[in-house]
């Protein structure tokens, strides 16, 4: 029966992927994967020879009605991402939307994602936060980060290596420079990095520094 399943992968670890996931790739008739020769190495890894083409931010649109079709013909598919789970900050929203606008059945395995061991780490409170993922890199960008100013909720964002100490220095400018952050790095692999303190002191901290690894910031909320 046609079906699409969101599997998540491991976001370093790859022992971080569950047996249900597991037997999920080896069963669907195709994989699609963000970047093919990154979850090769997943998929090597784990013995899994089922076909696997790309399906990435800059040929969703194109794909879209094609995979469709291959889904209403009786195949079973699985979306993958390069680490974490699908649509959180990576694609896969469009083919999702329209697998339900199409009566195609849609199923999300749990499992990992950054964001969660990120903000667990980061000691601030979990109760209640708001995960921004990434920010704009122009257009809105300041207009979002007056917004998020005021939150007194804990924030989550991704960012990249090159763009921390950056991202840092504007956060001073909105949020204050005593306003508690968490820098998280190279979750779950060997050189996992997890810092706690103020805006000023991460980039003390980091600036000279040759940061490597994707970056999850989880910064304290508004306490005034």
């Amino acid at each position: 029966m046609a079906q699409l399943y969101i599997v998540p992968t491991p976001i370093g670890n790859l022992e971080d992927i569950t047996l249900r996931a597991l037997r999920v790739l080896r069963e669907v008739d195709l994989i699609l994967a963000e970047d093919t020769r990154k979850s090769g190495i997943l998929l090597k890894h784990y013995e899994i020879s089922q076909k696997m083409i790309p399906h990435h931010a800059f040929n969703e649109h194109k794909t879209l009605k094609s995979l469709i079709e291959k889904l209403k013909s009786g195949i079973t598919i699985a979306l993958i991402s390069d680490a974490g789970t699908p649509c959180i900050s990576d694609p896969g929203f469009l083919l999702v939307r329209e697998c339900l606008n199409e009566h195609i059945p849609v199923e999300c395995l749990p499992g990992p994602t950054a964001f969660v061991p990120a903000l667990v780490n980061s000691g601030f409170s979990s109760d209640r936060f708001l995960f921004e993922g990434f920010l704009p890199h122009k257009k809105g960008r300041q207009t979002r980060l007056i917004e998020l100013s005021k939150e007194k909720c804990t924030l989550i964002f991704y960012e990249s290596p090159h763009r921390l100490v950056k991202t840092l220095e504007q956060f001073i400018l909105y949020f204050g420079s005593e306003r508690m952050a968490s820098v998280s790095r190279e979750l779950t692999k060997v050189y996992e990095e997890n810092v706690k303190g103020t805006f000023g002191e991460l980039i003390d901290l980091f600036k000279d520094k040759q940061v490597k690894g994707e970056i999850v910031i989880v910064v304290d909320g508004n306490r005034e």
